[in-house]
């Protein structure tokens, strides 16, 4: 089974960098999706902009949500992107 390719363009969620010192820069893309079911489902994109590394999502990356609302899914992602970013700079690959 292949995981259908996410694409992320600047309308469709709000673009973070954070920049932390000699760390790097991230960017991290966090959006969401309306399911069959009428529930939203949290979409997220991290890029590491010093080596244009893409931390999330991975093979295996869990399912953000499902939720009732698409604030609900969008703020979800973006927590989990920033616990994402937050360990990277904490234990880098």
């Amino acid at each position: 089974m292949t995981r259908p390719k996410m694409v992320f363009s600047r309308r469709a969620g709000k673009v973070f960098d954070t920049t932390s010192g000699a760390e790097g820069s991230y960017r991290i893309y966090a959006t969401y999706r309306r399911t069959g079911s009428g529930t939203f489902i949290g979409d997220l994109k991290i890029v590491r902009m010093t080596d244009d590394k893409v931390l999330f999502p991975f093979d295996g990356a869990p399912i953000i949500g499902p939720f009732e609302t698409a604030a609900e899914a969008r703020d979800a992602a973006q927590s989990k992107g920033d616990q994402t970013v937050t360990a990277d700079l904490v234990c880098p690959e």
